[in-house]
């Protein structure tokens, strides 16, 4: 049995790590709080520019745009991995890797390359580790990440989809639903005719009627550009990577955070029964001090009597 003043400096040990989980518990749902808010102010817009692209693009004949063309051929996949700068973050980062390495496993079996983009320090380290081919690294700000942020991997994917040196890019990022649940989520983001959004707790809800019948009034409608189509819908069409792209990152802060504030606060309850185990031990090992201290003296009485 461990010494009283062994199990005491335990405890000390314990609850300085307590009192630091505690802290970064509650840092991370200060943090939460804004990316949710964030998060929220963004959804209704970036659902409402994804249908409005979708329109266009399907109205867009006869114009030439890069970013609509069709490969026949996908021979460069560019994934882009959204991870955070910092760990303690449970499985937050492990589960964005891990679907990366399935997803390259995935491509490579059909003969198809990989090139890696990662967000995150921790992305980026596990990534290099492994001997992957990480062409794009961005780090520094996944705490709090800003649309121009955003726009810089999203340009320098869209200027590797122009030149050809990739045929698709696919977004990989964790997903917020609340603090307890993030899901992992994958979206195709160019060509823009091949988007689409997969992954768990992915809801594909049905259109209304109304929604229907708004989609063949527009497919009846004449569509007029201002300024010309060939002008226009270039810009158009970046802006909506660009914030594609920036949703994503929302979404993975926020998940961060969330996933950090759950991942602190059981250890800051796993650290609390560990006290009070290490307190019982300290009592007994103090009450088994105390009994030997006490059959030492009556043996001495004894030895004198």
């Amino acid at each position: 049995m461990a010494s009283q003043k062994e199990v005491k400096n335990r405890v000390g040990s314990i609850k300085n790590i307590h009192k630091i989980t505690r802290a970064m518990e509650m840092v991370a749902a200060a943090r939460l709080r804004r990316a949710e808010q964030r998060i929220e102010a963004l959804r209704p817009y970036a659902t409402e520019i994804r249908k409005m692209t979708q329109h266009v693009a399907e109205h867009a004949g006869g114009v030439h745009i890069p970013l609509l063309e069709k490969r026949e051929e996908v021979r460069k996949v560019g994934i882009v991995l959204v991870t955070g700068d910092r760990g303690l973050a449970g499985s937050f980062n492990t589960q964005i890797i891990r679907e990366g390495i399935r997803l390259r496993r995935e491509f490579t079996a059909e003969g198809t390359e990989v090139a890696f983009s990662v967000v995150g320090r921790r992305g980026n380290s596990t990534m290099t580790f492994r001997g992957e081919n990480v062409e794009r690294s961005y780090t520094g700000f996944t705490d709090r990440p800003g649309f121009a942020n955003a726009k810089e991997i999203s340009r320098d994917l869209i200027d590797a989809y122009v030149k050809g040196e990739i045929d698709q890019v696919d977004l990989v990022y964790n997903r917020y639903v609340s603090p307890l649940t993030q899901y992992v989520r994958r979206h195709t983001l160019l060509p823009l005719h091949r988007a689409e959004v997969f992954g768990e707790g992915v809801v594909n809800e049905a259109p209304s009627e109304e929604e229907l019948a708004a989609v063949e009034e527009q497919k009846k409608a004449l569509w007029d550009f201002e300024p010309a189509a060939d002008e226009l819908l270039p810009k158009l069409f970046e802006e909506y990577v660009d914030l594609s792209v920036y949703r994503a990152l929302l979404e993975s802060a926020a998940s961060e955070h969330g996933a950090r504030m759950t991942a602190m606060r059981n250890a800051a309850e796993s650290a609390q029964e560990i006290i009070g185990d290490l307190t019982l031990e300290m009592n007994r090992a103090r009450q088994a001090e105390i009994t030997q201290e006490i059959l030492e003296v009556v043996g001495g009485a004894e030895a004198l009597g």
